[in-house]
């Protein structure tokens, strides 16, 4: 098949996804916002800021402009920082076709706006272009995707056809598509198990050990469940690849980004110097932010994100922040 794609975001998702699509035979550009990237991957054939390691697939072309990236191209993956995605989005309404799938592939929730990627976008497309619109989410370390290390995902639209086109775009035999109808269900487990993530790791940091970590997932799981149900998504979305799968990678996973934040600020690291020596992005850290004010917004106890905003932003000692969660008022599991 010879599809023409477009990349959108040479992060080290982004740049996987490209390459997955290029060794696939589509021919695929991606573009990166720094020149001296496109430069790099150009002359070296690896992402060294962000996929060191990975030989890219000779046929994978690179942009710095978007209007290359984009014009005339039959699917478009989405793969910016979710706070920045509107403001890409909208830059690239001139270059889209009628007929163009667009793909998002991050995770998260506008500061702003309080809202998920699927619905900022919503509100910058025409109808008819966010009817192609399609969301990719799940349990995927990205270096071991680029591994070809096997990995199932999901693809959720609220057009079955547009799911199953993506799902056979993506589809190879170490990535696994499955497909799903709820859109905002996949998008707030995506986000929601940054936080979470965030959690264990602080939780880990102050050497709490396993049960403290099993505990936080758990309760966690319905954290995410509540908030996604109140918005109108699916409880039983948080029971698949979307939920609790990518819940316990990103809990559990030496890879997870969230996690490895999460464990310096238990470790007494200022949050500050934390984010200052990464050059890859944490979205957990603003989300947790906006996901504790929309669950105020709404109405849902989010006990969890409660105290990891506390921790990152009012600066509540991590462990006076386990003692609280620990000595609420007693209740039932369920109800």
């Amino acid at each position: 098949m010879n599809k023409n794609i477009g990349v959108i975001g040479a992060g080290s998702w982004g740049t996987t996804l490209a390459n997955l699509l290029a060794k696939k035979g589509y021919a695929v550009t991606l573009w990166a916002y720094e020149p001296e990237l496109v430069d790099e991957m150009r002359l070296r054939r690896e992402n060294g800021p962000f996929l060191p390691g990975i030989t890219l697939a000779p046929a994978l072309k690179f942009t710095n402009s978007l209007e290359e990236a984009a014009a005339g191209k039959e699917l478009l993956l989405l793969a910016s920082p979710s706070q920045v995605m509107r403001g890409v989005v909208s830059r690239l309404i001139p270059f889209l076709r009628a007929e163009t799938l667009l793909v998002s592939a991050a995770k998260g929730i506008e500061l702003d706006t309080l809202k998920t990627v699927s619905q900022a976008c919503a509100e910058e497309l025409s109808p008819a272009l966010f009817g192609r619109f399609c969301v990719l989410s799940g349990p995927s370390f990205a270096r071991e995707v680029a591994q070809e290390m096997p990995t199932a995902v999901v693809a959720a639209a609220a057009d079955p056809e547009v799911a199953i086109a993506v799902q056979r775009c993506f589809t190879t035999e170490y990535f696994r598509v499955y497909t799903n109808s709820d859109v905002v269900g996949v998008e707030i487990g995506g986000s929601l198990k940054n936080v979470i993530a965030l959690a264990a790791g602080i939780s880990d940091g102050l050497g709490l050990g396993y049960n403290t970590r099993a505990a936080l997932i758990t309760r966690g799981l319905a954290e995410m469940t509540r908030l996604g149900v109140a918005i109108g998504a699916h409880p039983e979305t948080f029971a698949g690849l979307a939920g609790m799968g990518d819940l316990v990678l990103t809990c559990t996973g030496d890879l997870s980004r969230n996690r490895t934040v999460g464990m310096k600020l238990g470790q007494g690291i200022p949050l500050k110097e934390i984010l200052g020596e990464m050059r890859m992005v944490a979205e957990g850290v603003k989300t947790t932010a906006s996901a504790w004010r929309l669950a105020g917004q709404v109405g849902v106890e989010m006990p969890i994100t409660e105290k990891v905003y506390q921790i990152l932003y009012e600066d509540k000692p991590a462990r006076q922040a386990v003692l609280e969660l620990m000595t609420r008022d007693l209740k039932a599991e369920r109800g």
